[in-house]
């Protein structure tokens, strides 16, 4: 018997903004507290699908929050079908480009979309997807940015302690490639020989900055992968510094959309590559990306949003690490936990995103 369809009634947005636990310092910007939209789309069965998107800044959520107003009006009344929505939006917002906030908005309703259809049917988003709950390879990426030796070591073995984690990022990008050194230096020393320190640029440095420092890193040892050396587009920039540098370059949490990930890969700007949910276009994305890196045979991790993104590494053929951050765990009535170093997938329906609306209330943004 077939059964009837999802139907869209509203999608509705709620801007929060929650101070982080551990400011994320980085080599272009720091960031105290975390500008979060929350996205409940309701459906004609009484289902809500939610999802979340960073805004970055309050400006952010506003920009995002009328994008995903005129989605809301194009959707309504539409059956859930992700791949046909996820065609149509792209194809309704072609006058404002595929990129940047367009396909933010765009991901995060078709986020929602999957979690609305995964509860429907009863499943994790996992199962759906043709995968099963399980647990994930997770590395911290709370903090680390921190100038003093000393504190850097401090934090680091607090980090690992929060679940038993095996890996660990730092952030790099210090005025001085010594202080850099330093910082890693101290972190090795606390954290052991054997501990994972992949290290992150955050985009921070020139071409030919990047191919000094990396070398010298190469030099110092222990550094599991350098990410994001330079601007995030310059695939040119970033294959040089893969061919020059020995360590492994990761590059991803800005692709926007599965073609940018496979012209990354034509041009070898990358060892490792890390879609980011909100910018690769979703669930319907990263699904697209990960068919992409496993034709390529090229490891994929994940950029930001663990929740959901534990789910989908668990259905990706080259599933690598999931970044851990906590931003969105003090709205949340059960965020992700963490054992051992890895993630532990929900066994319960839909991508695991509950809010815990006191919290929600406590933390709201005025737009």
């Amino acid at each position: 018997m077939k059964e009837t369809p999802l139907r869209i009634r509203a999608l509705k947005v709620r801007p929060v903004s929650v101070p982080l636990a551990r400011p994320l310092v980085t080599r272009v910007v720091t960031v105290e507290k975390a500008a979060l939209l929350l996205l409940d789309l309701e459906t004609d069965q009484g289902i809500t699908g939610r999802s979340y998107l960073f805004g970055y800044t309050p400006a952010g959520c506003r920009h995002l929050a009328s994008l995903l107003a005129q989605i809301g009006e194009i959707v309504e009344g539409h059956a859930i079908a992700p791949a046909v929505l996820f065609a149509k939006l792209r194809k309704a917002m072609t006058l404002f480009g595929h990129q940047g906030l367009t396909l933010m908005a765009i991901s995060g309703f078709d986020v929602a979309c999957w979690d609305a259809l995964a509860k429907a049917a009863g499943l994790p988003l996992a199962t759906l997807l043709g995968g099963a709950p399980g647990k994930v390879p997770a590395y911290n990426s709370n903090g680390l940015g921190l100038i003093d030796p000393a504190a850097v070591a401090e934090e680091a073995l607090a980090l690992r302690d929060e679940a038993g984690y095996r890996a660990v990022k730092l952030r790099m990008g210090r005025e001085r490639l010594e202080d850099d050194l330093a910082a890693l230096r101290a972190a090795r020393n606390a954290l052991g020989e054997d501990f994972l320190i992949p290290v992150d640029f955050n985009q921070g440095l020139t071409t030919e900055e990047a191919v000094r420092r990396g070398q010298a890193l190469d030099a110092e040892g222990g550094v599991y992968w350098i990410e994001e050396p330079i601007a995030y587009d310059d695939y040119a920039g970033c294959a040089r510094i893969a061919a020059e540098v020995a360590t492994p370059i990761q590059i991803g949490e800005n692709f926007y959309g599965p073609e940018d990930l496979e012209r990354a890969l034509e041009a070898g700007a990358a060892d490792y590559v890390m879609p980011d949910l909100e910018r690769i276009g979703g669930v319907t994305g990263w699904l697209q990306a990960a068919a992409i890196a496993a034709t390529a045979r090229i490891e994929m991790s994940s950029h930001l949003f663990p929740e959901v993104s534990s789910h989908l590494l668990a259905v990706t053929p080259t599933a690598h690490w999931l970044e851990v951050v906590d931003w969105a765990s003090p709205i949340l009535q059960r965020p992700l936990e963490v054992v051992a170093g890895e993630a532990v997938i929900p066994d319960r329906p839909g991508n695991g995103l509950d809010w815990d609306e006191e919290a929600v209330a406590r933390h709201a943004l005025d737009l």
